[in-house]
């Protein structure tokens, strides 16, 4: 009997989203925030979609948007020469970071103490964010714009990945480049998982999986389109990825393989690949939930799709319906979920 995958749809967002992230699980559950060209990001519940709220104040397009550890703090990089960070509880803007050209990336230490931010000026900053007065630690090295800066390594190293094909491994007390990694094309998405200290990059149709302190290549798998991001399990048995063609792809970790929707959530039905299509445009990011229970996908078509790991399951707003619940009803649909979230 088949089991379809039924992404939830959470709209709102009126232009191509671009980023998103997740908090660590809290008292209250878990977040996602999400970085989109209307230069509105917006705060959700991260198991259901919820809608909790729109951080204004950016007067440009928002490309990079990433929640601190208990949901308390949140920051964007933009398009209007600014990073921001917001207070995640009130909505409210604490501080409005000014830099010299378009940000496109904001990452926080574990202890949400500093704040590190990269851009078109090619340029890694460091702000410490109890005296945002004082001008931040700069780190030079990259010749294009820089896509994506995440700190690593208990926060004692800095990974930043750039249009100039490069990733690069940076020691914060020295400022140093400790390592850099070059492509031949440049480098689409970036992922850390600190447990197991993984890199999960994405280049053209290629997913690699390196470690992140010696950089060391661990593999490679190559996708049926060119990919824009990925992300990995935290089980790490499985990653998903998403890319050009609108589709969402999941492969085993271990042997590399295309999955079917049946391989993962055990059941004995047989699902087409048409069950990871729901977007209507490029797929530009996708992220596994911090209890690794459902993925989060943003695209090019405005919206943002959470999809269950475990198809079937009753969880967030996915409810399980045996065959024998449904009487008369069409014993195909084995669960429902509420399709749609309006923002």
């Amino acid at each position: 009997m088949a089991m379809r995958q039924t992404p939830l749809t959470c709209s709102g967002h009126t232009r191509p989203v671009v980023d998103l992230a997740f908090s660590g699980i809290t008292p209250y559950g878990y977040f996602l925030i999400s970085a989109c060209k209307d230069g509105k990001p917006m705060l959700r519940q991260g198991d259901t979609g919820d809608w909790i709220g729109t951080f204004l104040g950016h007067k440009g397009a928002v490309w990079g948007a990433t929640l601190n550890t208990d949901a308390t703090k949140a920051a964007t990089a933009a398009a209007d020469f600014t990073a921001k960070v917001w207070d995640a509880v009130s909505g409210d803007e604490v501080l409005s970071l000014a830099h010299k050209h378009i940000v496109k990336t904001v990452s926080f230490t574990q202890d949400s103490n500093c704040l590190l931010t990269g851009g078109n000026d090619k340029l890694l900053r460091i702000y410490d964010l109890s005296s945002p007065e004082a001008a931040p630690q700069e780190i030079s090295g990259h010749t294009s714009a820089i896509k994506k800066a995440l700190w690593c390594n208990n926060d004692q190293q800095i990974l930043s990945a750039a249009d100039d094909k490069t990733i690069r491994l940076w020691d914060r007390s020295s400022m140093e480049e400790v390592k850099t990694l070059t492509f031949d094309t440049s480098v689409s998405s970036m992922e850390y998982v600190a447990d197991g200290q993984i890199l999960v990059i994405t280049y053209g149709k290629t997913i690699a999986f390196y470690n992140a302190l010696s950089l060391e290549l661990i593999k490679t798998v190559e996708a049926p389109a060119p990919i824009n991001s990925a992300s990995l399990h935290p089980e790490k048995d499985f990653f998903v990825a998403g890319g050009d063609d609108f589709k969402l792809y999941k492969f085993d970790y271990s042997t590399k393989e295309e999955l079917d929707q049946s391989e993962t959530d055990g059941a004995a039905a047989h699902v087409s690949a048409e069950s990871y299509k729901g977007h209507f445009g490029p797929v530009h990011c996708v992220r596994f939930s911090p209890d690794g229970e459902l993925y989060a996908s943003g695209s090019e078509d405005g919206t943002l799709r959470l999809w269950q790991t475990a198809v079937g399951k009753t969880y967030g707003l996915w409810k399980c319906v045996l065959p024998e619940d449904l009487g008369s009803e069409n014993p195909e649909q084995l669960y429902t979920s509420t399709p749609e979230i309006k923002a």
